[in-house]
């Protein structure tokens, strides 16, 4: 039955529910969040009490909210310390298949380090299953893939639509990768899913020539940020014209990138409200058509993403976005140089640019300590790499209107089973 229900939303997205105009994209996204609104206030003892059919008039909630109104919020009466004990114990033994009251349960920490909680039925599952099949399969060509995907955590979720058709493995992070891509060589995937400092070094590996006979058809980045750099190399190692993305987070399936290369919102599985930082960037606020367990309505995001004017050849009308920059707590903060201002933010991208265009750097990651102290790890450190980047950090102030701070060099190492952050601030 579960597999009936994946089948059924791959073919609804893939071929039925197709938008030729926005209008109609955003017609059925009214009716979708009026149906969400009416379940909810019959099943959500959090909701019950919202007397408006009017999404805007609805508050705003975040992870903080969700996760301290958890028991109230879901619609199966489940209690978060119950949930949070499964989650940790399939965390601690690599397990995941154990479930609560038949219900799927993972953890996530994100990229900001805040524990989160995500809770889906079999149908959830199954939908989620369909519709991210439908996006990422490629075109003309269903049938025979072996799907790899690097995550540090399984839930199960994939390896419940392995069939004849379609298989999948999951390779675990914390594993060693060389373990890992020994494994990955005998399985020979048609289709590669990992996160981009995962794509990077298996990318290493095959320019090596150590791993030559990997080749597959598709490579998708997922869970960390993509920087330019970062996509350059991956192409370059494995050949291929276009990297993809999927945008998924414990509070679904975002985005994705399409066989034209541009990076769409899900708009026909989520309506996205922009918090506007500036006239590019904003901040989404995210409602959820299809969850029904653990509503996600009007929840904003700690993400900072880009907008792009951009129209797709693929004849999609749902949103474009230039890309994922990073998380809003990651924003760097400086002392201004100018008397009249304290202090001045400093996007991610910036900061990733003076390194990015210092040669000859291929790993690195910059933390802010505080306002007037930074550590910048690169992974071969020397004397003209420091006053190169030390430069572009002092062409960037003055650009800014920033008082440079204190600039301290450490060797680049990798953090097992930790999503890469290139860019972080840790105050």
């Amino acid at each position: 039955m579960g597999k009936l229900i994946a089948i059924k939303n791959f073919i609804e997205v893939r071929w039925t529910r197709k938008f030729k105009t926005r209008k109609s994209l955003l017609e059925y996204q009214e009716k979708m969040i009026k149906k969400q609104l009416e379940f909810m206030k019959k099943n959500s003892p959090y909701y019950k009490n919202v007397n408006t059919d009017k999404l805007d008039e609805i508050e705003i909630i975040d992870k903080k909210i969700m996760m301290n109104n958890f028991n109230e919020m879901n619609t199966l009466g489940l209690d978060k310390d119950e949930a949070l004990n499964i989650a940790i114990e399939s965390e601690h033994t690599r397990d995941f298949s154990k479930k609560y009251d038949g219900i799927s349960v993972g953890l996530s920490s994100g990229t900001s380090g805040h524990r989160g909680l995500f809770v889906l039925s079999d149908k959830e599952t199954m939908q989620w299953a369909g519709a991210i099949l439908a996006k990422l399969l490629p075109k003309h060509d269903l049938f025979g893939h072996r799907v790899a995907f690097f995550l540090r955590a399984d839930n199960n979720l994939y390896e419940t639509i392995n069939s004849g058709f379609i298989k999948f493995k999951f390779f675990d992070l914390l594993k060693s990768m060389e373990e890992n891509i020994k494994d990955l060589e005998e399985y020979n995937p048609t289709i590669l899913v990992a996160p981009a400092s995962v794509l990077k070094e298996i990318g290493k590996q095959k320019l090596s020539k150590k791993i030559d006979s990997l080749n597959p058809k598709k490579i998708i980045s997922v869970a960390e940020v993509l920087t330019d750099k970062d996509e350059r190399f991956i192409k370059e190692a494995f050949h291929k014209k276009i990297i993809y993305q999927v945008y998924q987070c414990t509070e679904g399936f975002l985005a994705y990138t399409c066989e034209c290369g541009s990076f769409h919102i899900n708009e026909d599985i989520v309506k996205i409200e922009k918090e506007e930082i500036d006239e590019e960037r904003f901040i989404p606020i995210i409602t959820d058509f299809y969850r029904k367990t653990q509503p996600i309505i009007r929840y904003r995001l700690n993400d900072v993403l880009v907008s792009s004017n951009k129209k797709c050849e693929c004849g999609n009308p749902c949103m474009v976005i230039d890309k994922i920059e990073g998380r809003e707590d990651d924003i760097f903060i400086f002392e201004s140089s100018v008397q009249k201002e304290k202090e001045v933010n400093v996007y991610s991208d910036f900061i990733s640019r003076c390194l990015v265009y210092v040669p000859d750097i291929t790993n690195y990651r910059v933390v802010q300590t505080d306002k007037n102290h930074i550590i910048v790890y690169i992974d071969n450190l020397d004397e003209d790499i420091k006053k190169n980047i030390t430069k572009e950090f002092k062409l960037l102030s003055e650009k800014k209107n920033f008082k440079i701070p204190e600039i301290e060099f450490k060797e680049y190492e990798t953090e097992k089973n930790k999503k890469v952050k290139r860019v972080e601030r840790g105050f």
